[in-house]
């Protein structure tokens, strides 16, 4: 009776050990093949769940000059601007909102901050894929970011780069003193899975 229930006790062990490494096995290839779409679910900033109307029809956009406020906000999920980035051969659209859904269409805005033009903190972001921000690390100080609304036109030249976490959030202070642009992609540019540190480029508007 002892041996049976030693035997049944070993056979239990040996079955948990198994699923253990099985389960363990099947989350490092789920991490590996789409870490970086799970991660980037928690840890954008403002992260919004909403389904994107794209026949909406969106009011023209444009900005009080007195006030540095703008008129007519465009709506979420549409897009507003464009970013130019010479000096690594970027020309993408910009939307308003940063879901995975907008994140695939080009750079996003963070909802929580300021526009071009409004004189406080802007947070774009995008992935570190080849078409959109993988030479993110080619960047100096000094080089021009232009932003092109529809109401406006807007440079900014770098004057900072820094390498974060994603829970730093401190480092992407919004504040309206200053027009600053702040940028940021995931770190390594060449990762495939999920990763915690952001690459944030820096730069102010030029007068």
């Amino acid at each position: 009776m002892q041996n049976k229930l030693l035997q049944t006790l070993k056979a239990t062990i040996s079955s948990i050990i198994v699923a253990l490494f099985i389960t363990g096995l099947l989350i490092l290839v789920i991490n590996l093949f789409f870490g970086q779409e799970i991660g980037e679910i928690f840890s954008l900033v403002n992260k919004v769940s909403i389904t994107i109307d794209e026949n909406k029809e969106v009011a023209e956009t444009t900005i009080s000059k007195e006030e540095n406020k703008l008129i007519n906000y465009p709506e979420y999920g549409t897009q507003y601007a464009t970013i130019q980035i010479d000096k690594i051969d970027v020309n993408l659209p910009v939307y308003f909102g940063d879901t995975l859904e907008i994140l695939k269409k080009g750079v996003g805005h963070s909802s929580g901050s300021y526009f071009p033009g409004e004189g406080g903190s802007i947070i774009y972001m995008g992935h570190n894929s080849k078409k959109v921000f993988r030479r993110f690390g080619e960047l100096q100080i000094g080089n021009e970011i232009k932003v092109t609304t529809s109401y406006g036109d807007y440079t900014y030249k770098i004057y900072d780069m820094k390498l974060i976490k994603e829970t730093e959030t401190d480092k992407l202070p919004i504040q309206k003193e200053k027009e600053i642009l702040m940028i940021y992609t995931c770190y390594p540019f060449n990762n495939i899975g999920y990763t915690t540190q952001r690459y944030v480029v820096y730069a102010e508007l030029e007068k």
